[in-house]
């Protein structure tokens, strides 16, 4: 395979990440710098990376990078994207901002989870991947991917309880 193919097919795959942090809710400029960021480490590491697993490999990366940018500014996210979607609505002013109170508290749940059963969440309820498409992006078991969602599901019910009880 010649070089450019190769670019391309990187160039796809960085695409495929960067369209998934999106859907996160990550910014543009954050995303872009991910992806960088994913770009530059898979540059370094080519050699001992499985091409096969390439896009979990940069998925993967992406994620912890994001998670510890997150962890170091310590600033919440907002999701833009909801926002806009729900002023373009024809809902009354009361649906919109109780629309937007439910997003928030979800997010303000879903920070409080540990960064591997929110991933966990976001894929399955988010992107609405089935538990193979899960189990091959993080090279788990269909058995353990079953098992955290379990108890992702679990630690968020009680998180948003705790919540609405305060």
């Amino acid at each position: 395979m010649n070089n450019s193919k190769k670019i391309q097919e990187l160039n796809a795959e960085l695409n495929i990440v960067y369209r998934y942090l999106r859907k996160l809710g990550v910014s543009h400029e954050d995303a872009e710098d991910i992806v960088q960021e994913s770009a530059y480490r898979f540059l370094l590491y080519y050699d001992s990376i499985d091409i096969s697993k390439t896009r979990s490999w940069l998925i993967r990366v992406a994620l912890n990078f994001h998670h510890d940018q997150y962890r170091k500014l310590k600033r919440e996210e907002l999701d833009l994207n909801h926002e806009q979607i729900a002023l373009l609505s024809k809902d009354l002013p009361e649906e919109i901002i109780l629309q937007k109170e439910q997003r928030s508290e979800v997010q303000k749940v879903l920070l409080k989870l540990k960064p591997q059963y929110r991933e966990m969440i976001l894929l399955k309820y988010q992107w609405d991947l089935k538990y193979e498409e899960i189990s091959k992006l993080l090279e788990m078991s269909i058995g353990m991917v079953k098992t955290n969602l379990f108890r992702a599901r679990k630690q968020f019910v009680k998180y948003y309880r705790r919540n609405n009880n305060e």
